[in-house]
């Protein structure tokens, strides 16, 4: 089990030393009792204030966490398990309005047992309070950012903290919006914690508290942009989002001599991959995790933000092996939230192709993919693509931008693969290289079929870092 803070305890933890102002409560008034007339309501909350020096179960107030001014909300866990009532609701509220009128990103810091028994429904409807104010914050382009601590369960799981564009967990907490004492006897508990909500992609990452203020303010800062802070898909000079750079090819300079020689290169195992291009490219950069619908696809599929050139670039990236609907799903809630947040997206291109076996399909195959495809499509902000190994099918093309796509010398793009379309039109094995002539897949002649921008170089290239293909 997690080491469980007080809301003034993880508020320090993460804040700037003496940067926390706290906001002003909105005052309500209630009958004895509260709203239900529950007998021992006022004496039990007395107590937990008591107990606490708190009035209610959350503290919120806007600080620094890394150089980043952010409106904190931190749960008192002990104050009635962190619960959610009206009181609670018109704190939450004022916080994030707070936040939309000072363009500030939100940070929840849950620990909550749930909605407040005491206040029964009305307690429970603070839920779609929250989900309002969250759904207001969302669209008005700021970032949410949850820490979930120990426990956070029910209510307070399913809005503040799975709800959020990035979600961090302490390690060893209890996270699940069943709570301990609700949820089925043989259930496994080890399905209820933090770890388990990364591993089935419903948090981005486990962090240890000694690094939550470095983490945090690094996501602070890529998720605003950088500190100028740039939201909308224009920038604070109302001009539009400029594109994500191409990156420079870190492969072999020659093009390929034949359509066999660009698949051979492609899938020479000693060709720079992701990962290579994802740290030439950024100088630090922080990957999500996870589809939030189950599934997480780490050998398939890179995303996340970084900094490059002191601006925040998201990347959705390839890593060479098929891709499967987990990957597609997380790259899909990766443009979505850097077009919601104004920030301009680099893919990476590299697969054989969507996986395709018939898990895959149960798993949504198609959907997922057709998520991607909608996801790009549907950008305002501009998306940059480099194809830097196998472009396989619509498994590859559906991160591709149209009209700004380009290609490495070590790469191919092709509607399906050599062997595959040998197959398919019955061809022998003999024929399979001649068949990759007849698809036009090299970098060069996807130039000229008007398919991609240009061939992107190494930087020492005499010709620069983008070429055009030799004549003929």
């Amino acid at each position: 089990m997690s080491e469980r803070r007080s809301a003034r305890e993880i508020l320090t933890l993460v804040a700037d030393a003496g940067s926390f102002a706290e906001l002003p409560c909105p005052a309500r008034r209630s009958g004895p009792d509260g709203p239900l007339g529950w007998a021992g309501y006022d004496a039990a909350r007395a107590r937990a204030a008591e107990r606490t020096g708190e009035e209610e179960s959350v503290v919120c107030g806007t600080a620094d966490v890394g150089g980043t001014r952010a409106v904190l909300i931190a749960f008192e866990f002990g104050f009635l398990g962190g619960s959610l009532g009206e009181r609670t609701g018109d704190r939450l509220e004022a916080a994030y309005a707070h936040a939309r009128e000072h363009r500030l990103p939100v940070v929840p810091l849950t620990a909550t047992g749930g909605s407040r028994m005491q206040e029964g429904m009305l307690a429970l409807s603070q839920l779609q309070r929250v989900a309002r104010q969250s759904a207001l914050t969302r669209a008005a382009g700021l970032a949410q950012i949850a820490v979930v601590r120990d426990p956070t369960t029910g209510g307070g799981w399913a809005t503040l903290g799975a709800g959020a564009d990035v979600v961090l967990a302490l390690p060893g907490a209890q996270v699940g919006f069943a709570g301990s004492r609700v949820r089925p006897a043989d259930a496994d508990p080890a399905a209820y914690t933090a770890e388990s909500q990364v591993a089935v992609g419903s948090a981005d990452a486990v962090v240890d508290p000694a690094e939550l203020k470095e983490v945090l303010g690094s996501w602070l800062r890529l998720l605003t942009g950088g500190p100028a802070g740039r939201r909308g898909t224009r920038d604070a000079g109302d001009r539009p989002v400029a594109p994500a750079p191409v990156p420079a090819a870190l492969g072999a300079a020659g093009l390929p001599v034949t359509g066999w020689d660009a698949v051979r290169r492609a899938r020479d195992g000693e060709r720079p991959r992701a990962q290579a291009y994802l740290d030439a490219y950024f100088a630090r950069r922080r990957d999500i995790g996870g589809d939030r619908c189950g599934g997480t696809d780490p050998g398939g599929m890179r995303c996340g933000f970084g900094e490059r050139d002191g601006r925040t670039v998201a990347y959705a990236a390839q890593t060479g092996a098929a891709t499967r609907p987990a990957g597609y799903r997380t790259a899909a809630r990766l443009i979505r939230l850097a077009d919601r947040l104004g920030i301009p997206v680099l893919t990476l291109v590299d697969t054989p192709g969507a996986a395709n076996d018939a898990e895959a399909e149960r798993q949504g195959a198609g959907a997922a993919i057709a998520e991607v495809f909608a996801a790009v499509a549907a950008a305002g902000v501009p998306v940059t693509t480099l194809v830097i190994g196998e472009g396989g099918s619509g498994g590859a093309l559906a991160l591709a931008a149209p009209g700004n796509t380009w290609a490495t010398p070590d790469s191919y793009f092709s509607v399906i693969a050599p062997e595959l379309a040998a197959a398919i039109l019955k061809r022998p094995t003999a024929e399979v290289e001649a068949t990759a002539e007849q698809l036009r897949i090299r970098p060069q002649d996807l130039v000229e079929l008007g398919v991609i921008r240009g061939v992107v170089q190494p930087p020492d290239h005499p010709r620069g870092a983008i070429s055009p293909p030799p004549p003929g």
